[in-house]
């Protein structure tokens, strides 16, 4: 699959595409949405009046409080019309449930082919999934349509036991792995530990999921130069949600996840919900085109990330986004200094002996936030060093407690999780 034609066009000529479908959704959500109409209504928005990308800014934006709350009146069709149910992961929350269209089902089955064409995906490709495909998971669903479009191969081996991907590897001999970085470090250490020549496989590329692989300035993170120095094989990551059905995926040149403009509008917003230069971190921010069960206008995703502008070298002349800093909501402000958790993680990964670990954030009797780390290690491992190197690079040393690896790895892949659990928020609860 080439590279779609809308996507290597001008930036006028994708601005006007936008425009166009822009009309569209407004007008569609405007009869059909219970919850625009009201929203339009409720803030005086003419729609008719918006005619260029940048009016978009005039309608107040939504978030996922909302959806949370009006779940139903975001819906456009009638249940007769629904063919597919998904939901988000409810890690912040109440789950909100997003039904899909058949014409939705073909979006987010473009989406994923064109995304997996981005790096590099073709025909020829065979992809081990390793995360579920059930628990009305989106992504599961859309990697393995998007594989089918492309004419690629798939294996759906599932998450977790990492004998059970070796097998799978050593017998089917795939070429790809959808993956969350951390569990490939896994399947690493358990290839080393068990003799398996990994480095010799039949995989040459992993799709990484879920978690950064890049710090902001697009160098590889720990935890993406662990895997790296290990195995010489290309990553390549992959940033969506399932309120977008969208996602923003890296090509060969690794600088950021390109936009598909024929899908999403994106800005980037800063906590006057105002727009922030390209390369400022603000609060991405989404509007859907094509979607037909739950389209969304200005959605506020959470994830504080940039916009890349400059022109990629692969040929596309999209927008990026910048790897994601971190949750909005999970800002942490411990003792004068502020961190998302991806920066402790960042620290952990970078640190041979800790094996696993989970960051906690409470609140203290007064409001302000308290910060755990939980973790296990490798070999006998002075707290003191761990503290030491907490006090230099984020120069603040959180409560350290160290645990067992079983009761580490409990705490991080509970049965009723769909992905690792490596940061658990209790400020709201005690609020």
């Amino acid at each position: 699959m080439t590279i779609p034609p809308l996507e290597s066009r001008s930036k006028e000529d994708i601005l006007n595409h936008q425009l166009a479908e822009l009309k569209k959704l407004l007008c569609y959500v405007g009869e059909k949405s219970p919850f625009y109409k009201r929203h339009f209504e409720q803030h005086k928005i003419d729609i008719s009046s918006i005619n260029s990308i940048e009016a978009l800014g005039t309608i107040p934006p939504t978030d996922k409080s909302h959806l949370q709350k009006y779940q139903r009146d975001f819906w456009c069709v009638s249940p007769e019309e629904i063919i597919e149910y998904c939901n988000t992961s409810g890690t912040e929350g109440v789950a909100v449930t997003i039904p899909l269209t058949e014409k939705d089902l073909k979006r987010l089955t473009y989406n994923e082919a064109i995304s997996l064409a981005c790096t590099g995906g073709d025909r020829n490709e065979l992809y081990q999934l390793t995360t579920t495909l059930d628990r009305q998971f989106m992504a599961g669903l859309a990697y393995t349509l998007g594989a089918r479009e492309l004419g690629a191969g798939m294996v759906r081996v599932g998450p977790g036991l990492p004998q059970l991907q070796w097998k799978t590897i050593q017998e089917i001999k795939p070429t790809a792995l959808i993956i969350v970085p951390s569990f490939l470090v896994k399947l690493i250490e358990y290839a080393e530990a068990e003799g398996i020549d990994y480095k010799n496989s039949s995989v040459k590329k992993a799709i990484c999921i879920g978690e950064p692989i890049r710090k902001s300035d697009l160098s590889l993170n720990a935890l993406g130069e662990k895997i790296t120095d290990k195995w010489g094989i290309e990553l390549y990551s992959t940033y969506a949600s399932t309120e977008m059905a969208a996602a923003f995926t890296e090509c060969s040149i690794g600088k950021g996840g390109h936009l598909h403009p024929e899908l999403l509008i994106a800005e980037v917003l800063d906590e006057h919900d105002k727009p922030v230069p390209a390369g400022t971190v603000g609060e991405l921010t989404i509007t859907t085109l094509g979607v037909e069960a739950v389209p969304l206008v200005r959605f506020k995703t959470g994830d504080m990330c940039a916009i890349l502008d400059e022109q990629c070298p692969c040929g596309r002349n999209t927008p990026r986004v910048s790897p994601v800093l971190g949750r909005k909501n999970q800002l942490i402000k411990y003792k004068g200094t502020t961190c998302y958790p991806p920066a402790i993680f960042d620290l952990l990964d970078n640190d041979d002996s800790i094996s696993h670990y989970q960051v906690l954030a409470t609140a203290d009797e007064y409001g302000n936030d308290e910060l755990t780390v939980l973790y296990s290690t490798v070999s006998n491992y002075e707290r003191k060093r761990l503290a030491d190197k907490f006090r230099a690079l984020l120069r603040v040393t959180p409560a350290l407690v160290e645990r067992s690896e079983a009761e580490i790895l409990q705490l991080i892949y509970p049965k009723t999780s769909r992905k690792p659990v490596k940061f658990v928020d209790k400020r709201q609860q005690k609020a």
